[in-house]
């Protein structure tokens, strides 16, 4: 087991996000170290892409951390009321990033469970338990990710991913979702889904 360094970032977005899915995604705080999966993730590449919001050169103080080096988080606000967990890629003044859709619970899912209900694992059903992190905000609810986390680096010690070499499991692509003021790009097959 590994902690992914920062070449792997400094990539296309879509390998980056294809090659996040299997592998751990690390969230500490306090006393706390929640582990989950990661499965489910999408790219976003302002240069082509309209659902970026860095599309068109826009760099405001939301989007600046995107413009800069890989590696990155870019934590933002959404319907407001949830945050998307995002890692930066490629190299710095290229605005692309990927989203982190879902993840299967590894370790201290308990702690996941109290960020997400306010109650004790034993006391969810099966179908809270099933859609404990299975979006973007409910991750982020779960794993206690908030637009404090914005601009963390991946490689320390809060938010980091690890590769322990899960491999069992292919990788399908298909559209994105809830992009459809995209035009051409709400068409591009950039959301990844691990499927076992």
């Amino acid at each position: 087991m590994h902690k992914v360094d920062r070449a792997f970032y400094d990539r296309d977005a879509r390998t980056v996000a294809q090659e996040l899915i299997g592998k751990i995604l690390v969230r500490r705080y306090g006393d706390v170290v929640i582990k989950a999966r990661i499965t489910e993730t999408e790219a976003y590449i302002a240069a082509i892409d309209k659902a970026s919001h860095g599309y068109g050169g826009k760099i405001t103080p939301r989007t600046q951390v995107m413009f800069g080096p890989p590696g990155f988080t870019y934590v933002y606000f959404i319907y407001g009321m949830y945050y998307c967990l995002n890692f930066v890629t490629e190299g710095e003044g290229t605005c692309s990033a990927v989203l982190i859709r879902a993840v299967e619970p590894l370790e201290h899912a308990v702690n996941m469970c109290m960020n997400r209900y306010g109650k004790p694992m034993e006391n969810i059903s099966p179908r809270q338990l099933k859609s404990l992190s299975d979006g973007p905000g409910k991750l982020c609810i779960a794993m206690n990710i908030t637009k404090e986390d914005n601009g963390k680096d991946l490689l320390g010690d809060e938010i980091y991913v690890e590769d322990d070499g899960f491999e069992d499991f292919t990788v399908e692509k298909t559209k994105r979702i809830n992009i459809d003021y995209a035009e051409e790009a709400k068409d591009f097959l950039w959301r990844y889904i691990m499927r076992t």
